[in-house]
């Protein structure tokens, strides 16, 4: 009797570790979670750069982390990113500078008409800038990785090869762009770039300003068959962390995270230059899009004309301290170095 007894506790033990070894989760399955919140649409290179990221990070720890991607605005909404990061509303954000004018001050150095011609050189000058300066305006962040977009040129509707094509031509465009289509004789137009289309078919604008990825990406080749490189600005982003939340993941995972700051910056550099030219190979096929480009005259009147932007930048930083002339002639510096290292 005793024996039947001990045979049936021990059979029922071991239905329970079998059930228990059933809904038990796998020893891979990720313990730590990160939310990442990004706010273009998920197509564009701001997100593919956040998925190859959360891929990598998840490789790279082996499971121990996984990524959470809120592409769209879904998590959080472009203006609140930093913010929502610093709250702890999202583990992970990625924003641009521009969105909040005179808030990151010698990150913004690297937005001004300075002639970049591609991504890569300026996400580098990018990083370096802020790697030497360790600015107040990121003491509340992790920062995990920096990146430009391509340099902003003009899409219109109609060609614009010269200056004097520029003059009167109403163009979409958003932020510390819009002071730099005025300066250059053009009319700038705030609105969504989604109601862009619409508008330019209407003839309410000619055009937009902007890196030149967006005329396949958003099809803007169907609407603006022309493009003319002019190399005027780019647009800055940072990708931070919750401090409270990176002072929480174990050596080996920020080990991960630092390991790829700098590879993060190169990828996304290289992924947009080259996809600028698969989508203007792709709008030259579809469109028979045509691509101009501004004389050396031109180019020098447009650094003329644009100049007193970066003047006036040097007077409004040194007013709060920061030493001006030395950010510029850095960025101008580290621009030579990059230009001469990618060329």
């Amino acid at each position: 009797m005793k024996r039947r007894m001990r045979c049936a506790v021990l059979v029922a033990l071991a239905t329970v570790m079998a059930l228990g070894m059933i809904v038990s989760p796998p020893a891979s399955a990720a313990s730590i979670t990160l939310s990442y919140a990004n706010f273009p649409p998920s197509p564009t290179f701001p997100c593919v750069q956040m998925e190859r990221w959360a891929t990598e990070v998840e490789k790279r720890t082996n499971g121990e982390v996984k990524v959470q991607t809120f592409p769209g605005g879904t998590l959080l909404a472009a203006k609140n990113i930093f913010d929502g990061v610093v709250s702890g509303a999202a583990d992970i954000g990625n924003f641009a500078m521009s969105y909040q004018p005179g808030r990151f001050p010698v990150s913004e150095a690297v937005d001004l008409p300075l002639g970049f011609k591609n991504a890569k050189v300026a996400s580098f000058v990018l990083y370096d800038l802020v790697e030497k300066y360790q600015p107040k305006e990121f003491e509340k962040v992790k920062i995990l990785t920096f990146f430009t977009c391509p340099p902003a040129d003009f899409m219109t509707s109609r060609p614009v090869a010269s200056l004097k094509d520029l003059k009167g031509l109403e163009l979409r465009v958003s932020g510390t762009g819009a002071e730099m289509i005025k300066a250059l004789g053009g009319i700038p137009v705030a609105m969504p770039q989604s109601e862009t289309p619409e508008a330019i078919q209407k003839g309410v604008v000619k055009g937009m300003v902007s890196s030149m990825e967006i005329l396949k990406d958003f099809n803007f080749a169907a609407y603006c068959p022309y493009a003319t490189d002019a190399d005027l600005f780019v647009v800055s982003f940072a990708v931070v962390m919750n401090k409270e939340k990176w002072q929480s993941l174990p050596p080996g995972v920020q080990k991960v995270l630092d390991d790829l700051r700098v590879e993060q910056a190169l990828w996304t550099g290289d992924y947009v230059d080259n996809h600028v030219q698969e989508a203007l190979a792709w709008s030259k096929e579809k469109y028979n899009h045509q691509v101009l480009s501004l004389s050396a005259k031109d180019r020098a009147e447009v650094a003329r004309l644009l100049d007193p932007m970066i003047r006036d930048y040097i007077q409004k930083v040194t007013a709060q301290g920061l030493p001006g002339e030395a950010i510029i002639k850095d960025v101008n510096s580290l621009k030579t170095k990059y230009e001469n290292q990618y060329k």
